[in-house]
């Protein structure tokens, strides 16, 4: 190797903070957890069945586990990697998002097209709100006001108004919206459509859809090209999209909505997480069991590290 390329690799794998991140594996019922200084996992956690959407609560000191086939949101403590409680939150409980004050968990419930809301403090539910058929992507808006669902057959996004609880705009997009994320100035809404292969950009005051973005990967068939998880940086000027069995993660302007590139990366890619600084974007690899290292800056998958089985969802605290 030459120094450059010596010097480049070694600057490359020692980011500036040391975090932790959290990887939900679908099928090993169980959570890794991954040291981002060290690019490894230090451990296996073994939780409810079927864990998919996870989130952590403001602190960092608890993670969140949508356990589906168990029917709970289990609560797992950072420190100690014991599970120490769960919530209720009806059947099959997919993707869930925080209230940016901590307090409400949103839960999509896929198998009776509801959003349940849970206080996480009393440990209780408060209140469902009725969505569309097969509810998934779950995100909330900078200022807590506007939540977002999206219902995989009924092909829409729910915008529901956290207020009143009640849906203030249906916007239709194209099939099977799987995942939803708003730019951190709450200016847009985007939403991933697995089947339809593009993914909506909304403007969430209007309530209108402003434009499609759509992909192409040289010698790769339409349909192998199905979007799903997502990552926009906190300036707002660039987003990632996973691209499910393309293999691939799209980079985009997201200015000018323009491919940028394509990353390759582990095999039926689901979800992102930027770590807190933004040096790395991790993602889910869920058919060959890893979690792909990519350098924001330079654009570089730099490592695969080995997790559990179908690895489905990523989030990344504080170490």
């Amino acid at each position: 190797m030459a120094v450059s390329a010596f010097l480049y690799a070694t600057l490359s794998l020692t980011p500036a903070h040391a975090y932790k991140a959290y990887v939900s594996n679908e099928k090993g019922n169980s959570i890794t957890v991954i040291d981002t200084e060290k690019l490894e996992a230090i451990a296996t956690v073994k939780v409810g069945r079927r864990p998919r959407g996870i989130e952590l609560n403001k602190d960092g000191s608890e993670l969140y586990i949508c356990a589906g086939d168990d029917d709970a949101i289990q609560v797992l403590d950072t420190k100690t990697l014991k599970i120490i409680g769960k919530l209720p939150s009806g059947p099959d409980p997919e993707l869930l998002a925080l209230s940016p004050n901590g307090d409400i968990i949103y839960v999509s419930n896929e198998n009776d097209n509801l959003v349940t809301l849970i206080d996480v403090k009393r440990k209780e539910q408060i209140g469902d709100i009725p969505v569309g058929v097969e509810p998934e992507g779950m995100a909330i808006s900078p200022d807590g006001k506007l939540l977002v669902n999206t219902s995989e057959t009924t092909n829409m996004a729910h915008l529901i108004d956290t207020g009143t609880k009640e849906i203030v705009a249906n916007i239709l997009v194209d099939a099977r919206p799987r995942f939803a994320e708003f730019k951190k100035d709450g200016s847009e809404l985007w939403v991933s459509s697995e089947v339809g292969g593009t993914v909506a950009v909304i403007d969430p005051q209007k309530r209108e859809l402003k434009q499609k973005i759509s992909f192409e990967v040289p010698a790769m068939s339409k349909e192998a090209i199905q979007p799903v998880g997502m990552a926009i940086t906190r300036d707002g000027k660039r987003a990632f999209v996973a691209l499910g069995p393309a293999n691939r993660i799209a980079v985009i302007d997201a200015e000018t909505k323009k491919i940028e590139k394509y990353l390759l990366v582990g095999q039926r890619v689901w979800h992102l997480a930027f770590t807190p600084d933004e040096k790395y974007l991790l993602a889910a690899n869920g058919v060959s069991n890893d979690v792909s290292v990519i350098d924001v800056a330079s654009l570089k998958v730099l490592k695969s590290i080995p997790v559990g089985a179908f690895p489905w969802g990523v989030v990344v605290a504080p170490q």
